[in-house]
């Protein structure tokens, strides 16, 4: 078969239309300034028609009435360079309140790829407008990550999630018949859910502005909050189990959930990811609790709540905080720079390595240990009442390998701009899995990094977009079947 060239001309109208979608959603914020008379709704009108303008430019030029031939190269590289196009236009309204250009693209990247990093200080005292749209911003980037792992990533046959390429065959026919309807249940179900955690939150206290600003932040397991000090600032323990509960609800599989939807009551407990994920944050959250109640000498059902909700936010790759678990001592914090590096199930909105990854490895290590002690046994790799493909175990080794040798590098890069090695490894870690908060004085469980220097924040930008690709996307533009017909 011969090569076939890749298609530019889709891919740019495609980003020109993300662009003019963009600028439309600036509207609502600029809607609320106005509002509120703020002068901060002028950023977001200028903001958002010179995003209209660009993005009407790129339509104009890439527009051609021929039908192009699109595939999964055009979507992979529209997939690439759009949370970086998309990032450098949303970043503008943030001019508006004084933020340089690093810390504007800095904050709508940790949006966009939902990672909750923040540099911005005194939240209590900003425009609604400005955190309704960090809000926003990861509302969107929750929802688009979600299409991309389903619809993209497991076509790319790296890093493990070729394990799901068969059920995306299987979704054609049995969930949903065209992508477009997938996309549509999935955006159903994304907001369902913001619904109905919006609803919980005024219920239990909330401002109607906060309960949409913090459910927004819940379900795309984003972490931007509207006050400084995070859920610490309601200090009540509904809104702490709410919100565990919502986090965890966006760290499934939405798969998993449309096929509960369609009849299939079963679905979410026989999913092997979804079990290994529950049981995993059940034991830490036992044990967390177990260590808080000894140190502290509270009561284990409050050392409990505690523990739950912050396991919750950092293993779904949150963020969230309602108190400095930088206090409970150096266990806790050993035990959360671990979990940073979980994150959730594949199809979801979280980063980090995912719960599928780390039980494949666990069945890597199981088989080759049972191949140490019986040499001539022969071991059948099943997950999820599959066998394996044969490249998956390569991949995900590969994967993890790459993933880890990633961090260090950011971390060596960070360290030689001066920061301690606490800063810098915490830092490269929580931003390769879009988690949010990091550890130390400088970027604690606040999740502030307005501390850091400007080249520091354009480093991990760098890395959330990594972290938020599956970081070995990247190298797939190296493999010469990537670009094979």
């Amino acid at each position: 078969m011969g090569n076939r060239l890749i298609q530019i001309r889709p891919i740019l109208f495609a980003l020109g239309l993300m662009v003019c979608l963009m600028a439309l959603a600036m509207t609502l914020p600029a809607a609320l300034d106005l509002a509120d008379g703020s002068p901060t709704w002028r950023a977001f009108a200028v903001s958002s028609l010179f995003s209209l303008f660009v993005g009407v430019l790129m339509m104009m030029f890439a527009y051609e009435q021929r039908t192009s031939r699109v595939g999964i190269r055009e979507g992979f590289l529209l997939t690439a360079s759009c949370w970086a196009l998309l990032s450098a236009f949303a970043a503008l309204p943030f001019l508006g309140i004084g933020l340089p250009y690093t810390d504007a693209y800095f904050e709508t990247m940790s949006g966009l790829t939902t990672t909750g990093s923040t540099v911005i200080t005194k939240l209590d005292g900003q425009p609604r407008g400005i955190l309704l749209w960090r809000a926003l911003l990861q509302g969107i980037g929750g929802l688009g990550i979600i299409v991309v792992a389903i619809l993209i990533l497991p076509f790319l046959r790296i890093g493990g999630m070729q394990l799901f390429q068969t059920e995306s065959s299987d979704r054609s026919e049995k969930v949903v018949p065209r992508a477009f309807e997938l996309v549509a249940a999935i955006s159903g179900v994304f907001g369902f859910l913001t619904l109905a955690c919006t609803i919980v939150y005024m219920l239990l206290g909330m401002t109607p502005f906060d309960a949409i600003c913090h459910a927004l932040a819940t379900i795309s397991t984003g972490g931007f909050s509207t006050h400084d000090d995070s859920f610490g600032f309601f200090a009540s323990p509904a809104l702490d189990w709410t919100a565990a509960f919502f986090m965890m609800s966006g760290a499934l599989p939405f798969v998993v959930y449309i096929k509960f939807l369609r009849g299939d009551r079963s679905a979410l407990w026989r999913d092997t990811q979804v079990r290994g994920f529950i049981m995993f944050i059940l034991v830490v959250c036992l044990i967390m609790a177990t260590w808080l109640s000894l140190v502290r000498g509270s009561t284990f059902g409050e050392s409990l709540r505690d523990a739950t909700f912050n396991v919750v936010s950092v293993v779904t790759t949150t963020g969230f905080a309602n108190e400095d678990y930088g206090q409970w001592g150096p266990f806790a914090v050993g035990i959360f720079f671990l979990l940073m590096f979980v994150g959730g199930c594949s199809g979801s909105t979280t980063g980090g390595i995912k719960i599928y990854r780390l039980q494949v490895a666990s069945l890597l290590t199981r088989s080759h240990l049972l191949h140490l002690i019986s040499p001539s046994r022969i071991v059948t790799l099943m997950y999820n009442g599959r066998r394996l493909p044969d490249d998956v175990p390569f991949s995900v080794v590969a994967f993890l390998a790459i993933y880890m040798a990633t961090i260090g590098i950011f971390t060596v890069i960070l360290a030689a701009m001066g920061l301690d090695l606490v800063t810098a490894l915490s830092s490269a870690t929580t931003a390769m899995s879009n988690v949010g908060p990091g550890l130390g004085e400088i970027v604690g469980p606040a999740g502030n990094f307005a501390g850091l220097p400007p080249g520091a924040k354009w480093v991990l930008s760098f890395a959330m977009l990594l972290g938020r690709l599956e970081l070995f996307t990247v190298l797939v533009l190296f493999r010469p079947e990537f670009w094979r017909s």
